[in-house]
Formats: C-alpha cells, structure tokens, sequence
C-alpha cells in the first residue's frame, strides 16, 4: 500500500471532495476499497461527482464514517477513470470489501436505472501537502 494512503487503508468510507468549475468544493461519501496497493471507488455516469470530475480529476478525501464525517486527515489525491480489465479488477475489489453494498446492491442498482457504472483510482498528488 502507498505510504500517502497509510491513513485512509483501513477505512470503509471517505469523504470524497470534488470540486466545481468555480472552486467550490463538494464533499461527498463513498466506499473505498484497496487491492494490489490502489485504491478505487466507482459511481455512474449521471451522477454530478462524476461530471465534477470529468472537468477536473482534482480530489481530497478523509476517511469517514457512513454518514460522511471525517475521522482522519484529508489526502490531497487525482481520480483517473478506468476502463476494460482495469475497471474490472476494481469492481472485484469493491465487491470483496462491501460484498453485499458494492458486490450486489449497487450493480444492481444501476443496471435497473440503466446507469453506467464508472470506476475510478486514486493516486496520491505528490505535489500537494495533505492537510
């Protein structure tokens, strides 16, 4: 596991902060989950986090409890999309972290709304101190 995650690594829920095309910062919670030393979290299409984030992959997250507040320190980081294989392996590791949320409530969910599922990684942004 990368060092920048160590304080989130055990944690079921951040509090994902996107940001708005003027700054404005949206904090939102999601699950998390960590395999082969990433971590990922998915949403769909439609959903506002994401456009925020097609405009701009700049994000902050803190571990936090199911209802969004923080318990740990925020981690300045970039959200990439995957896709194919990639997004495959971290569907896998969201299901195998939250198997009855992520493994089949959520699929489940957005197949029934026709939603397309988007699943994204975390990287640590090296040139920005965490708060």
């Amino acid at each position: 596991m990368n060092g920048d995650f160590a304080s989130a690594r055990n944690a079921r829920t951040i509090l994902l902060t996107t940001y708005k095309r003027d700054g404005t910062a949206v904090p939102t919670p999601v699950s998390i989950a960590f395999g082969d030393g990433r971590a990922f979290f998915r949403s769909y299409d439609k959903a506002w986090k994401t456009k925020r984030l097609r405009n701009n992959p700049r994000v902050e997250f803190a571990p936090s409890n199911l209802r969004g507040k923080p318990t740990g320190l925020s981690i300045k980081a970039r959200a990439t999309p995957l896709e194919g294989d990639q997004a495959r392996v971290a569907a896998k590791a969201l299901a195998r972290q939250h198997r009855v949320l992520q493994g089949v409530l959520v699929p489940m969910a957005h197949r029934i709304r026709r939603y397309q599922t988007m699943h994204y990684e975390l990287t640590p942004d090296p040139g920005q101190p965490a708060n």
